[in-house]
This record gives structure tokens, C-alpha cells and sequence, in this order.
């Protein structure tokens, strides 16, 4: 392939990608459907192919992009007229938290655990699962949450009168995941497994492996999910 080639190449590779773009329509990453990101890569990589391999002839490269586009937009008008169709490509939004329980078996689903859990309800700045009424995980990779009645964003002030309690700690702090005992963060607040264990005999569980997820808030209180096999 020449340098005359080459050129011609990219700049036929450039137009063609931008046109196709414009056609299959505008969306910004975070509303991207696992789908509408990996047909982006195949139709980058397509492009690509057409640009610097000399065994793709142009009118094939261009077929290419021009039928994935193609096929690309076919599906988007799919997935915007049928419920069936949309359900089969991105499924549906799951409720992983519900009024205020753990969905463990919706967080497998979604693969999520109970670590990445709060890390997406800390991008909501809700820093404690027991300030939550619902979660839903949606098609998109987002979170929404409902918070419970009364519950406000911690300020300044609320801390400072937190702080007159013994137990005041600044953020909820995990004590218990999927039955583990996080023996690192009872010792940062100068407790032991024998004061978890009373508390959790004192909230009818006889052993931390019966917790799904456990934490202490910052008033003091010991928020407790049991695992869904003993709930029924």
C-alpha cells in the first residue's frame, strides 16, 4: 500500500465514520446500553481495518461500516417500539435494596456485593445502607436510591453533636460482609467479636456468619441485614 493509498484511505475511513456516526445518532457515554458501547468498538475497529490493512479493499471496508451502521440503527428502532425487544437487549432495571433489605440474590444478578454496593451509594453521598428505603440497579449501570423519611445529608452540626456520644464514629463503619467479621474496623473503635457477638444476640442472631451485612452509624446504632435464608 502506498502512501497515496494510505491517505486516500484515511480520508475515505474519516468521512465514511463520521457520516455513519451522525446516522446511528448521538448518545452520551453514560446513557450508552452495554450493546451501543461494544457495536462503538466493532465500528471503530472496522474503521481501522479499512485505514491500515491493505487486505481489506476500500469498497469492502466501506460495505462494512455502512452495514454495521446499518444493522446498528435497525436494532435502536427495535429496542425504541417493543418492550419485548428492550428487555431481551438490556433487561430490566432489578431492585437491590427494598425498603430497606438487602436483595441478595439481586445483587448476584447483578454482580454486585455488598463492597460495591456502598461504593456507588457513596457517589450519592449516602454513606449508611440503613438511610436507604430502595436501590435500583438500572439497565445502564446506574444507581438510584430513595432514601428513607427524615433522612437528611449529615452536616457539621449533627457531628458535632454525635461527638458528646462514647460511640460516635464519623462515617457508618462495616462490621459484618457476607458473614466475615471486619475484625480490623471493630478494633479501630476499641471493640472486640465478643461485644459484636452481644449485640447481635441482643437482635435475635445467634452468630455473625447468620449476617449478610452489619454496620455501626454514627449516632451508635448497629445496623443489621440478615441473609435471605433466614428470613423465610
Amino acid at each position: 500500500m502506498n502512501q497515496l493509498e494510505l491517505l486516500l484511505r484515511i480520508a475515505i475511513g474519516f468521512i465514511v465514520l463520521l457520516s455513519m456516526a451522525r446516522w446511528a445518532g448521538r448518545k452520551e457515554i453514560s446513557q450508552m446500553t452495554f450493546f451501543n458501547l461494544v457495536s462503538a468498538i466493532a465500528f471503530g475497529s472496522i474503521a481501522a481495518a479499512l485505514v491500515v490493512n491493505s487486505a481489506v479493499s476500500i469498497v469492502n471496508g466501506v460495505i462494512a461500516l455502512v452495514g454495521w451502521a446499518a444493522f446498528t440503527v435497525l436494532t435502536d428502532q427495535i429496542h425504541l417500539k417493543s418492550k419485548k425487544a428492550r428487555k431481551l437487549l438490556v433487561g430490566n432495571p432489578v431492585i437491590v435494596i427494598n425498603k430497606g433489605e438487602i436483595m441478595e440474590g439481586a445483587l448476584r444478578q447483578t454482580r454486585l456485593d455488598a463492597d460495591s454496593l456502598q461504593a456507588r451509594l457513596r457517589e450519592k453521598n449516602i454513606f449508611s445502607l440503613s438511610d436507604v428505603d430502595y436501590a435500583i440497579f438500572e439497565t445502564d449501570g446506574k444507581l438510584s436510591v430513595l432514601k428513607k423519611e427524615g433522612k437528611q445529608t449529615v452536616t457539621k452540626s449533627d457531628m458535632k453533636i454525635a461527638k458528646t456520644s462514647s460511640d460516635f464514629v464519623p462515617l457508618s463503619t462495616e462490621l459484618v460482609s457476607d458473614g466475615i467479621v471486619n475484625v480490623q474496623n471493630l478494633a479501630k473503635m476499641n471493640k472486640d467479636q465478643l461485644w459484636l457477638n452481644q449485640q447481635l444476640q441482643q437482635a435475635g442472631i445467634q452468630s455473625a456468619e447468620d449476617v449478610f451485612y452489619a454496620e455501626v452509624q454514627p449516632d451508635g446504632k448497629l445496623y443489621i441485614d440478615k441473609r435471605e435464608d433466614l428470613l423465610h
